[in-house]
């Protein structure tokens, strides 16, 4: 999963102290890392020809996020160790309190951990102050970097993802590769096959029918035998993270923006009149369909009800589904399908991503071992044994989607791998990147909030609007 339960305010503490510290590098140039090189990349120094065993004899320290892709990676560590002869000492945190660790280290400027797994919403974050190793000069170095690699079987929108030049309201794609794609989640609709054939339902083409979808399954599903369903199950927590899975997807189909940019400057767009309908109407839906107590939602809750027979529906991550999906993994396994969404009104499937990235620590004294680390952790060999042999789905790589072993082990989904293969091309990062992003999405969740409580949603958002094009100026 993503990182849901991140703590912003303790986040925004962390960091805080962090800002006053000296940019290292806000013209997104020379990213090479703290390192003596005169701004230059340590990449240069490897020269001749590659070997994996280049750095024999070394330990590379990683701190990593409890997940079932870490759970593969750990399992496949030896494998690395062989190839290279390098060790990997790891520290695993559990969610709620993972990137509390991550930025302490990291902002400290100690290098404790040498790589370790980021979002690439967290590149906004940690880039501008210098704390991410610029991959790219290491991955144009083909002394450091073996063909094998293959750096044109990632999924493209995945790389840009993490790539970016460190300005705000810049596009991403350009500029340093501040992480590398490892493992990432579409944001799509899973549904319940048993209660939608006895209702007679079809999943929904467009939000009109999602809406009405929703409503259905919760007034007639308890009359069916399922007691206490509800229609749909959405985030909605006062956090950054209810945004940006079904809402910002269903959002970025209908055309709709966070921000526009206009000679360089942000100006938030949350409060156009197509923006204030929308947001009303997807409270609307949560208000007929949702849950009881959507205002606690997390993904986890999602997850859970859906999986527990609670929830018809799930517009969130694959992945949450998933998890459900499988034979026996909870009482609605066997019973849940994967649909692509309802599209936008001209026929948009455009959907948000989450990327769980690999990074290296710019102020690593191992950058050398570091890299071979990364480069074996995203490369073929390890994510298709990990998506064969464990859980690490929704490949980043197009040869490994394409694989008849992972086809086979995934088939049994109905809808799975036909809606990967719909969205896959247009999904991508639907948010405008800026390094306010958590501030702005924590307070556009808590004007969502507000609406579905019943105040006037043009209103709020006109007041989020202006509040937050004070802090982006």
């Amino acid at each position: 999963m993503d990182t849901h339960a991140h703590d912003r305010r303790h986040f925004l503490a962390l960091t805080a102290g962090a800002a006053a510290t000296p940019l290292l590098a806000a013209c997104g140039a020379g990213f090479g890392g703290g390192d003596d090189k005169g701004g230059g990349s340590a990449a240069d120094d490897v020269t001749g020809s590659f070997d994996w065993k280049r750095e024999k004899g070394r330990t590379v320290k990683a701190l990593l996020n409890k997940h079932p892709y870490t759970d593969a990676l750990i399992a496949d560590l030896k494998s690395f160790t062989t190839k290279t002869g390098i060790k990997v000492e790891y520290d695993v945190f559990p969610e709620d309190n993972y990137f509390d660790k991550l930025t302490v280290d990291l902002s400290s400027g100690r290098a404790s951990y040498d790589v370790f797994m980021l979002g690439a919403y967290m590149v906004w974050q940690y880039g501008p102050p210098g704390w991410l190793e610029d991959l790219g000069p290491w991955m144009r170095n083909s002394s450091a970097t073996g063909a094998e690699w293959d750096q044109a079987d990632f999924f493209p929108n995945l790389l840009q993802a993490d790539q970016w030049s460190l300005k705000d309201g810049a596009p991403l794609g350009r500029g340093g590769q501040y992480a590398l794609p490892w493992g990432w989640e579409t944001n799509v609709v899973a549904y319940n096959t048993e209660v939608f054939t006895k209702l007679g339902l079809k999943p929904a083409e467009s939000f009109d029918e999602l809406r009405e979808i929703a409503g259905a399954v919760k007034r007639k599903a308890p009359g069916a035998g399922y007691d206490g369903m509800y229609g749909i199950a959405v985030r909605g927590s006062r956090s950054w993270a209810t945004i940006h899975p079904g809402f910002m997807t269903m959002y970025a189909r209908n055309g709709l923006h966070d921000f526009t940019v206009d000679g360089g400057k942000l100006k938030p767009a949350m409060n156009t009149p197509e923006a204030v309908a929308f947001t009303q109407d997807w409270a609307g839906m949560v208000k007929q369909g949702g849950p009881p107590s959507w205002t606690s939602y997390t993904w986890y809750q999602c997850s859970s009800d859906l999986g527990a027979k609670k929830a018809g529906m799930l517009f969130d991550a694959d992945t949450a589904a998933y998890f459900q999906a499988v034979k026996g993994a909870s009482p609605a396994s066997g019973k849940i399908a994967f649909h692509p969404g309802p599209k936008g009104p001209d026929g948009s499937l455009a959907t948000n991503m989450w990327i769980w990235s690999l990074g290296m620590n710019a102020k690593s004294k191992k950058k050398s071992a570091s890299w071979l680390f990364l480069q074996w952790a995203t490369g073929k060999e390890h994510l298709r044994r990990a998506a064969v042999t464990g859980n690490h789905i929704d490949p980043v790589r197009k040869s490994i989607s394409q694989d008849a072993a992972y086809k086979d082990k995934m088939r049994h989904l109905p809808g799975f791998i036909e809606t990967f293969e719909t969205v896959v091309d247009q999904t991508k990062i639907q948010f405008t990147p800026q390094a306010q992003f958590f501030d702005a999405t924590t307070s556009w969740a808590a004007a969502l909030q507000e609406i579905y409580g019943g105040k006037n949603a043009k209103s709020v958002l006109n007041a989020l609007a202006g509040d937050l094009a004070a802090k982006v100026d």
